[in-house]
């Protein structure tokens, strides 16, 4: 049934493009890795007229992952970075961009099920109580079993339509399954993704201060419109730099041009943070650009000090 579904979804997809390979036998692998029919599905969401109600690219993403099955949903997982990417940056041109929001609203709707409205939760160890790791000077509490919940991402209500009061957190959900599908996702999506990560720091991500006090000066892609800035508020900003941490840190590290956007896009980030005067971006961010410089220096220094010598020579 699930390559049934695929094979409809291949061939419905083929309508739309000019030009697409012959169906292989795991058409949903070809819709996720495939780079020729990626290359023609991002210009088609990026062409100036795309997003509208009528588009029949946006319809075939809706229809797709409303198909339910996990892998045909993981094609329009995707190419969300490029959906919330030119949403995002086009929204306040007023441009019909229905095509766009019905997509968003249904990967929303997914996690707003998937989760039943519950927040997301992290316990966070009360350093008061002492632990095989430290020492605690303070009294411990008589409450020692309770629990500190961090709340990462809050309770979940449903959504017919996207307002401009719940535009951030309905994109920011999205981006959330995003991550939690990022182990999947091919390269060529996350580097897209920190590409509009730069776009949307906009102009005050072209340089920041250095460590030393003289100006850095943040080379952007080409391609990347300075116009694209946008609001970042936290419940938008925070999955961002969940996944950019991911690309910094994760098993695609050792993509040089992955690395290399991730460390553009989270200096961008940074800079805008000091300029919009933010302290929990500022942190953030900046733990970011911090992670980032630890791993170029690693880069650098190619000893491996966990390694057994090899030698032929025994020595008492």
């Amino acid at each position: 049934m699930s390559d049934t579904k695929a094979e409809a979804a291949y061939k419905s997809l083929s309508s739309i493009l000019t030009n697409t390979p012959p169906s292989s036998q795991n058409p949903a692998s070809s819709l996720l890795y495939d780079p020729e029919i990626s290359s023609q599905v991002s210009a088609l969401l990026r062409h100036p007229n795309s997003g509208a109600g009528d588009d029949n690219l946006c319809r075939w993403l809706y229809d797709t992952f409303q198909s339910s099955d996990p892998q045909l949903q993981l094609v329009v997982v995707r190419f969300l970075p490029i959906i919330a990417g030119v949403y995002l940056s086009r929204v306040t041109l007023r441009k019909p961009l229905a095509g766009f929001e019905a997509v968003l609203l249904a990967l929303y709707s997914h996690e707003t099920t998937s989760r039943k409205g519950q927040s997301l939760t992290v316990n966070v160890p009360d350093l008061s109580h002492p632990s095989i790791y430290h020492e605690s000077k303070a009294p411990p509490k008589n409450n020692a079993t309770d629990l500190n919940l961090a709340v990462i991402s809050p309770s979940l209500e449903p959504h017919g339509t996207v307002r401009s009061t719940r535009r951030a957190r309905i994109a920011g959900v999205a981006l959330e399954l995003y991550y939690s599908k990022i182990p999947q996702m091919p390269v060529g999506s996350k580097i897209e993704f920190c590409e509009f990560c730069q776009a949307w720091a906009g102009q005050d991500g072209d340089m920041r201060k250095d460590g030393n006090g003289g100006d850095e000066v943040i080379n952007q892609k080409e391609g990347i419109s300075k116009e694209g800035r946008i609001p970042l508020p936290w419940e938008l900003l925070q999955p961002v730099l969940r996944i950019l941490g991911h690309c910094l840190l994760g098993s695609n590290k050792k993509n040089k041009e992955l690395y290399e956007a991730a460390c553009c896009a989270s200096r961008s980030l940074y800079a805008r943070s000091l300029h919009d005067i933010n302290p929990n971006a500022i942190l953030a961010t900046g733990s970011l650009v911090r992670l980032a410089k630890m791993g170029l220096d690693s880069q650098n220094d190619q000893v491996d000090h966990t390694e057994v010598p090899w030698t032929r020579v025994i020595s008492l």
